[in-house]
Order: C-alpha cells, then structure tokens, then sequence
C-alpha cells in the first residue's frame, strides 16, 4: 500500500507483477513463448520479435559460456541504441552474468577506467568505437572484445530516416569477434546453456550502473534482478503502461532512466518499443505516425525541438497518448504541457520521476490525473521517502527542505569494492541520497538541488575529482580544482580552476580543447580561471565552495 495523499483514486496501491516474481529475462522468455511473433522491437523497419529476441539472446549467453564467462561475471557493453542492446543485455543476465554499460561517449580514460574497476575480460562494443578500445585494452584485463556494427539489423527498405552511421561500411578487426558472425555459428546450441529460473533468483546480481553517487570517483551501483523487476513493475503500473502499447524509445539504453523505460518496461510489459538510434526531431514525428506510437519517455527540449520542425503538421501524431518528460536544460512546465497537448491533438506531457542509479531510478511518479506542476510527483509503490536534517537526522516537516532519504524494494546492495562508501550512503535500507527537497502537505516531493559537490550536466552526473583527475594529467598544470556552474540550457557546465607549473604558460582556451579531445562532452570543462593559488584549509584540504562562492562562470 501507498499511504501518499496525492495517490490517484483510479490506481491500485497494490503493485502486483503481471507474471509472477521472477526475473526480467524471465519475462522475456514467457512472452516469446505466449506471444513468440509479437514485436519487441522496430528499428527503422526491421522487426525483432519476442521470439527471435529471446533465441538471440539465448545464443549469445551460450557464446559467452565458451569464452568461459559465468555466473557473478561483469561483462561491458560499450554501445547505444540498437537491437543489438537488447540482444547482449539479456544474454549477459541468461548466463548469470552481470552487465555494466560505459557510456559511449567515453574517451580512453574513463573507459580505461570502468573497464579496470569492473576487472571485465570481456566487452561488447559499437565497431564505430574501436578506437577508443584499441588505446585502453592492453591497460587493462580485456581478453574477449565483440564488435558490433550499428547498420547490423538495418532493413534493405527503411521506413523512416536513417543516421548516417547506420550506413557507413562494417568494420572487420583482427583479434576481435563479429557478432552477428557468433550468433550465427552458435544457432541450435543455446538452450544447454542458459540458466534456469532456479538458478537465476532475484537476489542475484543483475546489473552494475556506475555513478559518481554523492562522493567521490565514479563506483559500480550493484542492482539485482529485483530490483530491475520491482521498478519495471512500478514504472509500468504506475505509468499505466499496456501490453498493447508501443513505445517510443529516444534516451540513451545506457542512461539508467533509458534502460528503465526503454528495454526494461517493455520486456516486463509484454509491449513494444519504436527504438531509435539517437534524437532527431523529423525522425520522431515520422516514428510515431508510422508506427503509432502510444508512449514516450522524452527530455523536455526534445519535445520542444519536434514542435519547431517545418511542416510538423503533416504528420498524424493522433496515437499518442502518454508523454512523461524530464527537465534537462528547459523546465517541464504546464505552459508546455499546453502547447504539446495542442500539438499533437491531446497528448499530456508531464514529469516523469525523481531517481538515481542507486535505487534502479523511478522513485517517484506524476500520476497523471493529479498533476502538481514544480513537483516531481509522488512515491511510487512500496516506497517511502523521508527528509531530514543532513547534521542531526531530524525528521523535517512537509514544506521543510532537507536531504532527500529514499527506501523501497529497487535499493542497490552497495558499491562495487567500495564498503566505506556503501555504508556512508546506504544506512538501514536508506538512500542518503545528497539530495535536498522537501514533501509538500499532499506528498508530492519537490527536488531543490544538492548538498554535495556533484556537477549535473543535462542530467548527466559528474563528479569533480574525476575531471580533476584527468586535468591534473596536462603538462602544464600544477593544481586543479572542478565545480558547477549554472548554465541556462544544461542546469549547469564544469568550470575548472587552474594553477600552472613554474615556467609553463597555457592559455584557457587552449586548456578547454585539450580537454575536449580527452573526456565526454558533458564532462570537459566549459571554462577555466588560471590562478595563482586555490583556497585550502590549514590541513591542505581544497575548499571548492569558496571557490563556487565567487563564481558566476
């Protein structure tokens, strides 16, 4: 049950999984055996089926069986949007394995990073990346990479746009597998292989989503199979998501809120999802008047970038009929709510959720017939959420701000060899989340911002000591110091404080390209303030809000 005040009366408070208690590869077999020529997939006119999703997977996991991957193993996937996702994610969790995406817009030495913290031998990996993997794979324990083409399942006959790296020429790398190759040459030999239900439990570890958390460098969340079905379970339910719907899958698969949405609601849900490669405004329209999309999960300057593309009203946007949204860079308002419903004939557009890596994400949600504008709306099922006072853990008051504590079924089991850092965000089955906001007197949680260092970049998390430590790399810097700045497009951009070795001169601009060729977008400074010496304490300790004090960017 769900004491919340603001709970929608048409919505049960009881969450119950639609088959039963088991995992989500679980569900994937059950609907490839209930429904096995059903669509799970669209990808430009190419149809995966629950079938030929669950055979695929099946395959890979015994491919990785061979490479001598088990039960408890990490396996890397370096890529993003594409069947191919689907295809590893779900073989990797067949076998027992746990998967641990890298984002694809890593350059060497993040990748070089996850790759060693994770100690994986094996990376399933876009062949438009190879690059970034040939420079870090001999620094780190790979002995297996798989190549994957993104044009891989692209159909002779698109029906909708194609990005261009879906066309470019496959790439063959010595000393690499193909994967379409191996799941060729292993056909007929799966079924010895995967798990079965009772090998597989809940309780096993399923996935590691690495996130800079509320302190320090970046640490493996571990999330179990339950908690991916808990909140697949409440996103769905909550989200009134259908077997009949056909969703539209935009955000990164690799991004925890994409994988919820995109890969996991649906597979729970027995739906479909209209997958796309990346954003791009005409393709979208296109996507949902071709394939009449039901659903989206979007990123508020998405919609607003599809509501300024010539001749949008050529397009039948009619089916649509759920849009949940995050506030990345333009906030979702009701002023949008009111021009996207007009847009499209009817379609709501209201938040999506508040949530983190450590809790599988979704931890609350807009129920969207009490919609409470500058809310992130309510717990979702089986959820509490509390607010204290971060000193002396005093229970605040509805309308009080504090730090946000969260508790509920999709709670990670710790940090990935980090036990100091699990115990200081994980207490008592409590999320110390960093987070402060308040409960309003209907239980709707309002997000303000964070007590901690942590730098949100178009909701992309970054954390200080990471781009600090990749600064400190430059020839010509001594010292370095990372914080936020307010940017009014992505929430805030990283601004770096540098002091220079003796008999080294350097310019800013200079600084900010070199970074740029280094680390992720989101990741590299946007500015940089040479300085002659950075604020520390009498022990030597960097004070950063001294420095966030005088800065305007």
């Amino acid at each position: 049950m769900n004491p919340t005040k603001g709970w929608p009366r048409s919505l049960s408070p009881v969450l119950e999984y639609r088959l039963g208690a088991k995992p989500l590869p679980e569900y994937l077999r059950e609907h490839a055996r209930r429904t096995p020529d059903k669509p799970v997939i669209r990808w430009y006119g190419r149809t995966v089926s629950y079938s030929e999703l669950n055979v695929l997977s099946d395959r890979f996991a015994t491919f990785l069986a061979g490479l001598g991957v088990k039960k408890g193993d990490r396996v890397a996937l370096f890529l993003s949007n594409s069947p191919q996702y689907f295809i590893a994610h779900f073989g990797i969790q067949k076998l027992g394995a746990i998967v641990s995406p890298c984002s694809p817009v890593f350059k060497e030495w993040e990748l070089e990073y996850q790759l060693n913290d994770l100690d994986t031998q094996v990376l399933v990996a876009a062949d438009s990346l190879y690059g970034v993997v040939e420079k870090v794979k001999d620094k780190t324990a790979l002995k297996h990479i798989i190549l994957t083409g993104y044009g891989d399942f692209l159909p002779l006959a698109p029906q909708i746009n194609v990005p261009d790296e879906l066309r470019a020429p496959k790439r063959r790398i010595s000393g690499t597998y193909d994967l379409m190759t191996v799941l060729t040459a292993v056909a007929g030999s799966e079924a010895r292989i995967t798990l079965s239900a009772d090998d597989l439990t809940l309780d096993d570890l399923a996935l590691m989503v690495y996130t800079s958390g509320t302190t320090g460098k970046p640490k493996g969340a571990m999330l179990t199979h339950r908690n991916a079905l808990f909140k697949a379970a409440a996103a769905a339910q909550g989200n009134q998501v259908g077997d009949s719907d056909v969703l539209l899958s935009v955000v990164p698969l690799y991004h925890i809120a994409g994988m919820l949405m995109g890969l996991n609601v649906t597979v729970y849900a027995g739906a479909t999802t209209v997958l796309l490669r990346r954003f791009d405004p005409v393709t979208v329209l296109q996507a949902i008047h071709h394939y009449h999309c039901t659903w989206w999960y979007s990123i508020a300057p998405m919609n607003v970038a599809v509501m300024q593309v010539p001749q949008a009203g050529d397009y039948d946007l009619s089916s649509l009929k759920n849009n949940i949204g995050t506030s990345f860079g333009i906030t979702l308002t009701e002023e949008l709510d009111r021009a996207w419903r007009s847009f499209t004939g009817g379609c709501s557009l209201r938040e999506a959720a508040y949530g983190l890596s450590e809790t599988h994400t979704g931890d609350t949600f807009m129920p969207s017939e009490a919609v409470k504008w500058g809310t992130q709306g309510v717990p979702t099922y089986e959820t509490a959420i509390r607010i204290i006072d971060p000193e002396t853990g005093a229970e605040k008051a509805p309308g009080e701000i504090g730090e946000i504590l969260v508790s509920n079924p999709g709670v990670f089991q710790g940090y990935w060899r980090r036990p100091e850092a699990t115990a200081l965000t994980l207490r008592e089955g409590w999320v110390h989340t960093g987070d402060m906001g308040q409960l309003d007197e209907d239980g709707y949680l309002v997000f303000s911002g964070r007590y901690k260092e942590m730098i949100k970049v178009s909701g992309y998390s970054v954390f200080p000591e990471e781009v600090e430590e990749m600064l400190i790399r430059h020839e010509a810097i001594a010292q370095v110091a990372v914080i936020g700045v307010p940017d009014p497009q992505k929430g805030e951009v990283v601004k770096a404080f540098v002091v220079l070795k003796a008999r080294q001169s350097v310019s800013a601009e200079e600084i900010i390209t070199w970074a740029r060729e280094r680390m992720s977008h989101y990741k590299a400074p946007r500015f940089v303030e040479v300085r002659q010496s950075l604020p520390v304490t009498g022990a030597g300790k960097l004070l950063r809000r001294l420095l966030k004090d005088g800065s305007e960017g």
